[in-house]
């Protein structure tokens, strides 16, 4: 790996399944979108560091120390800040725990800030922005708190400091804790002190619950546990959407062009997201992300797009913020995503096999007897539909279509689940249905096969190579113990395995040209891949090489440089810390079990 400087998101995330924030390793709040993952944000210095507004906590003079961690097994965040006065903490996190029977995670923001050493001097600043920097906010004064209006949209921010340091900048000494408690809508109106630190306690109650009561394996099980955390943050728990990032066009690589906007719910990946819940042993989040996958599959009687709202939204119309100067000055700045409009037909399979369980597995089959047969046919109806399609494939091209291998694999999934579905159930006209899509599927991937080389191709009649066809291995259509799938391996490694452990999902031109950054999600699969197929040494020597390329706090990019292990694309990416959780599941259980697939 070359020595040139290594460019990570230097920050952590905080949450309650409500709003996803992002604080600095300077302790400034650089992404906050309210009051959903997909409204306009507050705090956006991550897209523009002037019309971004800021909320940040600095010392009067240089920083000589700055350090962050997350309290164990939580997600709430420290950051601890050292400069010639001397040093403070500031402890954020947001409130989330039980209350009368349900949980209580509201709009709410606290900052914690207390002097460790010395007597450190610091200035606050509180500047929010809305309608993504085009619009500030009047800003008022009360007695202990600060009023922010724009129209009808208000912001308060209550403390215990003196609220004029807000409206004159002047400097504060900090001789003792204080407390920042910024909310969204509803005004905070309690004893400040006393119950910011009664929700700090319960908070931290709650997430080591949460991670006490889950399925960690103890194959790297620190590292999990964070992923667990991070992919619990990313649901959106009104819905039970889970999203694929919370921020929007931090770019794939400097100058690519590929920046997207990954604040939504994809669909077509919801079998990974479910196995990973699974694995960690989360079935309540499993159960509301299936109940918002079969509420779309049953609402939207037309065709299944590959991602939607957090709120069921099919328009996703996507526009351009020119205004903002883009991370690093990277544009465009992408609102919205056009792939809502795309043809991708392996949904249809990824939404049977992800509910799959809710059929079949008789901790929830009970609840679900009545909609089996209506909805098995429902999907395989939509599968019959398309099976013999062209689409843009896993990876969303814009201006081509293909019959691509993994479309038809996961036709071929679907027809599988439906299978079990009605064996199960007696469903005889289901079966013969299931069976017959299976063949055509099987037919489609067949076609995909080149026998030269002996190696899946991304597409039939298309000699390129593409990681998605992996997960053949994975879903075991073909046997990870075969001649074949070994081979099928090999080839793909030669072609796409970077020098350092990364995989890239293809190395053929797209509409933007040739890809120049991994995916890590792909390396994560390859991982997968080596264990299944017996190479289990590899597979571990492997993972153990990626976790490098998390930042400090073990929080990881969706796109990693081959060449120095930069990160890029959006950050955190939940899909990328899905691949971790099932690639250490899948390492985890073959130790223990050699024979497991």
């Amino acid at each position: 790996m070359k020595t040139t400087k290594r460019h990570t998101y230097n920050s952590g995330i905080i949450g309650n399944c409500s709003y996803i924030a992002h604080v600095n390793e300077t302790g400034n709040i650089v992404w906050l979108c309210w009051p959903t993952f997909q409204d306009s944000f507050v705090f956006g210095g991550l897209l523009d560091q002037e019309k971004g507004g800021e909320f940040s906590i600095l010392p009067t003079s240089d920083l000589t120390y700055k350090e962050q961690h997350y309290i164990e097994n939580t997600n709430i965040l420290t950051t601890t800040l050292t400069s010639a006065e001397g040093t403070y903490r500031i402890t954020d996190f947001a409130p989330r725990f039980e209350q009368y029977e349900r949980y209580y995670k509201p709009l709410m923001l606290i900052r914690k800030i207390e002097p460790l050493q010395g007597q450190p001097k610091i200035k606050v600043r509180c500047i929010p922005k809305y309608a993504y920097g085009e619009q500030g906010f009047v800003k008022n004064r009360g007695s202990n708190h600060i009023q922010f209006e724009q129209e009808d949209i208000k912001i308060r921010l209550a403390t215990n400091m003196p609220v004029s340091h807000f409206f004159d900048d002047i400097p504060y000494v900090l001789s003792g804790t204080i407390y920042l408690v910024m909310t969204f809508g509803s005004p905070f109106e309690a004893p400040i002190e006393r119950t910011a630190e009664e929700f700090l306690l319960r908070t931290k109650a709650y997430w080591q619950k949460w991670i006490k009561n889950a399925s960690i394996p103890s194959f790297y099980q620190k590292e999990v546990i964070r992923s667990a955390l991070v992919l619990k943050l990313h649901q959106y728990e009104d819905t039970g959407a889970l999203i694929a990032a919370s921020t929007t066009s931090l770019p794939e690589y400097p100058g690519s062009g590929r920046n997207w906007d990954y604040r939504y719910c994809w669909l077509r990946d919801s079998y990974y997201v479910l196995t990973a819940l699974s694995h960690i042993g989360q079935f309540e989040e499993m159960e509301k992300y299936a109940s918002y996958i079969a509420n779309i599959t049953q609402t939207d009687t037309g065709r299944l797009q590959p991602l939607y709202g957090i709120m069921g939204q099919h328009r996703l119309e996507e526009s351009t913020l020119d205004h903002l100067t883009g991370y690093l000055g990277n544009k465009p700045i992408r609102i919205g995503n056009q792939a809502y409009e795309h043809i991708q037909n392996d949904v249809y399979g990824q939404a049977l096999i992800a509910l799959l369980p809710l059929f079949t597995d008789h901790r929830f089959s009970h609840q679900n007897m009545g909609l089996a047969k209506s909805w098995t046919t429902f999907i395989l109806d939509k599968i019959k539909n398309t099976i013999d399609e062209l689409d843009v494939g896993i990876w969303e091209f814009r201006n081509f279509e293909n019959r691509h291998c993994y479309s038809n694999l996961f036709q071929w999934a679907g027809a599988t689940a439906a299978l079990k579905i009605a064996e199960q159930y007696g469903f005889e006209e289901i079966k013969q249905e299931a069976q017959q899509l299976r063949d055509q599927a099987t037919a489609h991937i067949e076609s995909c096969y080149d026998i030269n080389r002996q190696v899946y191709t991304t597409a039939t009649d298309n000699e390129h190579l593409d990681a998605s066809t992996l997960q053949l291995i994975m879903m075991n259509y073909l046997n990870p113990s075969s001649n074949k799938a070994k081979r099928h391996l090999e080839e793909l490694e030669a072609e796409l395995k970077g020098e350092n452990g990364l995989f890239y999902r293809y190395l053929y031109k797209d509409d933007f040209g040739k890809p120049k950054a991994t995916f890590l999600v792909c390396a994560f699969w390859y991982v997968e891949a080596l264990a299944c197929v017996g190479r289990l040494d590899e597979a571990q020597e492997v993972f153990k090489q990626l976790l490098t390329y998390g930042n400090h706090l073990m929080l990881f990019s969706e796109d990693v440089d081959d060449q120095d292990g930069s990160q890029w694309g959006n950050f955190p990416q939940a899909y990328s810390h899905v691949g971790l959780v099932n690639a250490a599941y899948r390492i985890s259980v073959k130790l223990d079990n050699p024979t497991f697939l």
